[in-house]
């Protein structure tokens, strides 16, 4: 039986061996892939000249060969077309088992010389990509986080120089604040009926037991922003933070937004993001198309207008260009799209689904952007089922 299946395995690696000397040798492509098998009896795919060999092990060859399929497609145009780099695989096996239930999205430290992601899945806890996107980990997250959908990330700076991770849990009512490590040091829990925003909805709401569902959080001048899309309420709280050791804080006054199609309200306020730089406040507002834009005194500014039907769950901003990942598509037959804007205009869409082979990729919760050498990256998620993919910019 063990003769039977080495000479099964190496049938298989010999086939993966001629169809990636024929996939990868297309037309207008001068980068050399190959596939393998070392004196270890493991498959080894290098990615590309100029990234690190992957090394799977016999017990992920269904994953290769889904990486081998859709390897060779591109979507997008101009310059930012991508391809699909890393897939499931890449992620630690605790994560993989528990992958579909992925509901969250990406925080990225844009710091000189760091670099590195962080996200979280439910039962598996906070997971943290390398600078170089090479590896992944998972860090020792405590029990109150790990048992919980943790529904997006934000990482932010003190004044002192230190670093955090944020997270709303949708399900808990609670937003969570660690270290980079995965150390909990706050619990932001759901306001109460004595809360006294400057706002009689937001007011009304509580008092007659309304319940406190976050769906992104954001930090800027020692403010939480919080947005509750997912319940009746929809509007962006705030709260904010007192002292930082130890670390203090509660529900601030300032609440604005509201359920409605007007400017300055939300279908569904969903994500809430920060962009580099910039002390303003863009949120996405699902069924309406639309990323609104707010000053961090809760003014509205203006609006980013997708294309209808686009469902965008957060926007994402580095060098220059913005990304938007998104729920459903304007053809939801086609799964869902990413965006790239510049200056507020579309100018690529990746098709995941459609274009990429990537078929879990039917709605898309979050997806961040990263310049490497120059070169660009998608990290995304999808949702219902989960899935993940990091994809790489073709500069042929």
């Amino acid at each position: 039986m063990k003769r039977l299946a080495s000479l099964t395995f190496y049938c298989l690696c010999l086939a993966l061996v001629i169809a990636s000397r024929i996939s990868f040798a297309h037309p207008g492509h001068h980068e050399h892939r190959d596939i393998h098998v070392d004196d270890d009896k493991k498959v080894v795919r290098f990615a590309s000249a100029n990234v690190e060999p992957v090394v799977i092990a016999l017990a992920d060859t269904e994953g290769i060969a889904d990486e081998v399929k859709s390897s060779p497609k591109v979507s997008g145009q101009g310059m930012l077309k991508f391809r699909v780099l890393y897939t499931r695989n890449h992620l630690p096996q605790e994560a993989i088992k528990v992958l579909e239930r992925a509901h969250g999205g990406f925080a990225v430290d844009r710091r000189e010389g760091k670099g590195e992601t962080y996200f979280a899945l439910p039962n598996a806890g906070i997971i943290q990509l390398s600078a170089d996107l090479k590896t992944t980990r998972l860090l020792d997250t405590p029990p109150e986080l790990k048992s919980v959908n943790l529904h997006n990330t934000t990482i932010w700076y003190a004044s002192d120089g230190s670093s955090y991770l944020s997270f709303p849990a949708n399900g808990a009512g609670m937003v969570f604040t660690t270290t980079l490590d995965g150390k909990l040091v706050h619990t932001l829990n759901a306001p109460t009926v004595n809360g006294d925003f400057d706002n009689l909805t937001v007011n009304d709401y509580f008092h007659g037991g309304g319940q406190f569902v976050p769906t992104d959080v954001e930090q800027l001048d020692g403010l939480f922003y919080v947005t509750t899309g997912y319940s009746k309420l929809d509007y962006v709280l705030t709260a904010k933070i007192l002292t930082m050791n130890p670390f203090v804080a509660k529900w601030h006054d300032l609440a604005f937004g509201g359920k409605g199609n007007a400017p300055g309200q939300f279908g569904t306020g969903h994500g809430i993001t920060v962009p580099p730089g910039k002390k303003r406040l863009d949120v996405s507002d699902r069924p309406n198309s639309e990323i609104e834009r707010f000053t961090r005194y809760g003014h509205y500014r203006d609006t980013v207008k997708l294309p209808k039907g686009s469902f965008p769950c957060d926007i994402d901003y580095a060098d220059g260009y913005a990304i938007v990942g998104c729920l459903h598509g304007p053809d939801r037959s086609k799964g869902a799209p990413i965006y790239i804007l510049e200056g507020d205009n579309v100018v690529s869409t990746i098709m995941p689904k459609e274009e990429l082979g990537l078929d879990k990729f039917q709605h898309i919760h979050n997806a961040v952007l990263r310049v490497i050498d120059g070169k660009f990256y998608i990290i995304a998620q999808a949702w219902n089922p989960g899935d993940f993919v990091i994809l790489e910019q073709v500069t042929e």
